[in-house]
């Protein structure tokens, strides 16, 4: 069982959380986020609280600091065991301290233990992490600053019992502020919150500062979305090393991190595989019932997922194989194994998708996934996982494990849909599985992001890749990231590695990617100034040594119980070393010049949780929607948001589901009425005897003519149908497209149809 408190403790305590200041710096792709927490202990007995929040999974925590009255001590990083026995030894020997470490099962969850905290005193203290910020598929970066720690599901389906508090009693408050600054122009910034609008702060608009709007209630994630003018360009950033570090060492010095961005030979893009064994893994988990996000129009999360599974079902190539999984407590599957695509397979499947609910209980994705990897793969097929979750499980790190396992067989894409999801699983997913991940919350709507993903799917795979560098004699260079393993066409890679030996200020290195694709080698190249930034904030070493660390952890796990025990040590050395956060150490403050002995007892909040999440969640700072509750307390066959009066359907939704698995649409009255017209006035102009190559050039006509701005998620099966419609070998295209244009009231050009 593991039970939450909202924002109250065991005793019905108010936190003892008075505000939350966060200041975020982006530099070009890399954040560097600063959190101050407020505390104020309000009780007449000094105070042990212990907070449970969550970072994102791929954060490097590097500095930690706690200020009570005019004292302030700095953390530092040791190894855990010995850092939980300090902290101890303080406490009993009436000291103040305070212990933050990872969490054993999630990289994204950190505990922070404030340890006697005396009647009315406060403390400050301060957090700062660096972050890469991932690339969604319009270009933008994402930054997300967690809100919400949604309980994670635990296997053997615990029952998760949760208080909710409503976002009109939060009692503390959050001030977020961002300034960016990018070699390129800044073009605009987005959220899901409301901001201040973006300030300018000179007149290349390359940097620029923004906040949120006054009176935000942290009900929710802050979402930034930044957008750069030309955001495709490669670039390198060397970094000087840290002056008091010895040279040689990671800290002491130059750090490169490389952005680059392969571009495909058209030729090779055009040519977009037809074959493949795509596998659609959908949670439906009871909190799939809510909405996209607070606003009560839109639609649920089900069942954006099943249009979704519409728009994919139809832009899957004749000849591939296919098939789909959901999940929750339980799992089910609509075909025994992947059945090759065709009418018949795709109506079967459609029929099973218009009916899925959010009713199997709990997030349980390792089963699913583990049967998936029990069946042999399709020669000339390669597998193509899709994975639809909105959840957090309590066991990302066996779920990302399993995943890696079997990279060698598939290519895993993962979607967070919703508020809440786990960076750290979603990013973890497609890391691990060479695939991409996306995140939709709030208003996106999913279908884009989705056919971003199903584009990338049909690239040819890229193999055989290679990183070479040229660097002038005496420097030599040692990789810090793991070998890049999956590129794709206008997506970043990321490359850190530490420099050593001297160079002159002009020096310039060069760094060459070389992979083959479809048979075809291809390389790309970059050439950069090793003459380092100065006033870089050691961002980049430190991301540098978290990208090894990350590394080095997943070894030790893989070869956890051999006799290699140097894997540990050396990720500890590397966490003292550069101060960022690791699986196997923790920070540890301890205040020193206070040993007045505690009067009284200390009082210990916190809420026993199962003995494997080995922390104690006291008062998670954060605190669950009662929807997503509700949808978690409802017994399976309670009603779901269906019965409400269902919106009527999308019109672009409506003509998609009317085509053919073979690209095709056949001239009917339903045609008609997607297309807004009677029966009769689309059989008139039609040439002699050809029903589907009229009706297919109709639907063309409306999808070019009418929904261009939503042109990213039709095209694929706009694509199948001009394929079908050349392979026809029709006499009268000209006639017909101009009868069509007619029609339907459109000017759409033939060549811009593809026919």
């Amino acid at each position: 069982k593991m039970s939450c408190c909202g924002l109250l403790t065991v005793q019905k305590q108010p936190v003892p959380l008075k505000s939350i200041e966060v200041q975020l710096e982006v530099r070009d792709h890399v954040a560097t986020v600063v959190s101050t927490l407020n505390y104020e202990n309000k009780e007449d007995k000094p105070l042990e609280a212990v907070f449970v929040f969550p970072l994102p999974g791929d954060a490097a925590v590097c500095h930690f600091s706690a200020t009570i009255g005019q004292t302030q001590i700095i953390a530092e990083v040791k190894e855990k065991q010995q850092a939980r026995e300090e902290y101890d030894d303080a406490l009993s020997s009436g000291q103040q301290a305070f212990l933050l470490e990872e969490s054993e099962q999630s990289p994204d969850i950190f505990s922070l233990s404030v340890g006697s905290l005396p009647p009315g005193e406060s403390a400050s203290i301060r957090l700062e992490y660096v972050i890469e910020l991932a690339v969604q598929a319009d270009d933008g970066l994402r930054f997300c600053l967690p809100a919400v720690l949604n309980p994670r599901y635990e296997p053997q389906g615990a029952s998760v019992q949760v208080t909710s508090v409503p976002a009109s009693l939060v009692p503390y408050s959050l001030s977020f502020s961002a300034r960016v600054s990018s070699p390129r122009p800044v073009s605009k910034v987005e959220s899901s919150c409301s901001l201040d609008p973006l300030q300018y702060l000179n007149t290349e608009q390359t940097q620029a500062t923004v906040k949120l709007a006054a009176g935000h209630k942290f009900d929710r994630d802050v979402e930034l979305l930044i957008y750069y003018k030309d955001a495709h360009q490669p670039t390198a950033v060397v970094e000087a090393g840290q002056a008091s570090a010895k040279p040689g060492t990671l800290m002491g010095d130059p750090v490169v991190m490389l952005s680059l961005y392969p571009e495909f030979p058209q030729s090779v893009m055009s040519s977009v595989s037809s074959c493949g064994e795509f596998v659609f893994l959908m949670d439906r988990s009871g909190s799939m019932g809510s909405r996209m996000n607070n606003s009560e129009s839109h639609q649920t999360r089900i069942s954006s997922a099943r249009d979704t599974l519409l728009l994919l079902l139809k832009s899957l190539p004749m000849g591939c194989y296919f098939n789909i999984y959901s999940f929750g407590s339980s799992y089910e599957h609509i075909f025994p194994k992947s059945v090759e695509y065709s009418q018949e397979t795709m109506e079967e499947a459609l029929k099973k998708v218009e009916v899925m609910d959010a009713n199997l209980g709990g997030t349980e994705i390792l089963e699913p996934l583990k049967h998936i990897y029990s069946q042999p793969c399709i020669p000339s097929q390669p597998r193509q996982l899709f994975v639809f979750t909105d959840g957090e499980v309590c066991n990302t790190k066996d779920v990302i494990n399993l995943v890696k396992k079997n990279s060698g067989s598939h290519r895993c894409f993962s979607f967070g849909i919703g508020e809440g999801s786990s960076s750290a699983l979603i990013n973890g997913l497609a890391k691990e599985g060479g695939g991409h991940a996306q995140f939709i919350t709030g208003t996106d709507r999913m279908q884009p992001k989705v056919m971003q993903s199903l584009r990338f799917a049909l690239q040819p795979a890229v193999v055989d890749i290679s990183v070479t560098w040229d660097l002038p004699k005496g420097v030599s260079v040692t990789a810090l990231s793991p070998p890049i393993t999956t590129l794709f066409q206008g997506q970043r890679s990321l490359i850190y590695a530490q420099l050593t030996g001297q160079s002159s200020d002009a020096a310039e290195g060069c760094v060459t990617v070389k992979y083959s694709l479809a048979g075809h080698p291809s390389q790309n190249q970059l050439h950069f100034s090793l003459k380092p930034e100065e006033d870089t904030g050691l961002t980049v070493h430190r991301l540098g040594a978290r990208t090894l660390i990350r590394s080095l952890e997943m070894e030790e796990r893989e070869h956890r119980g051999q006799q290699d025990g140097g894997v540990k040590e050396k990720v500890v050395e590397l966490s003292v070393q550069s101060g960022v956060s690791s699986s196997f150490t923790a920070f540890i403050a301890v205040n020193k010049g206070n040993n007045k002995p505690i009067e009284g007892p200390l009082v210990h909040r916190d809420v026993p949780v199962p003995s494997e999440f080995k922390i104690f969640v006291l008062t998670t700072m954060h605190f669950f929607k009662g929807n997503i509750k509700s949808a978690m307390k409802r017994p399976p066959d309670a009603p779901l948001l269906h019965d409400a009066p269902q919106p009527s359907r999308d019109p672009l939704l409506q003509l998609v589901s009317l085509q053919k698995a073979s690209g095709c649409w056949v001239l009917d009255p339903a045609l008609a009425a997607a297309l807004g017209k009677t029966s009769e006035e689309v059989e008139k102009p039609k040439p002699a005897s050809v029903g589907y190559l009229w009706a297919t050039i109709l639907a063309l006509i409306w999808l070019h003519g009418f929904k261009m701005d939503a042109k990213e998620e039709w095209e694929l099966l706009a694509m199948k149908a001009v394929s079908w419609f050349r392979a026809q070998n029709a006499p009268c295209v000209a006639e017909c497209v101009e009868a069509g244009n007619t029609l339907l009231g459109c000017a759409v050009q033939r060549d811009v149809l593809g026919l």
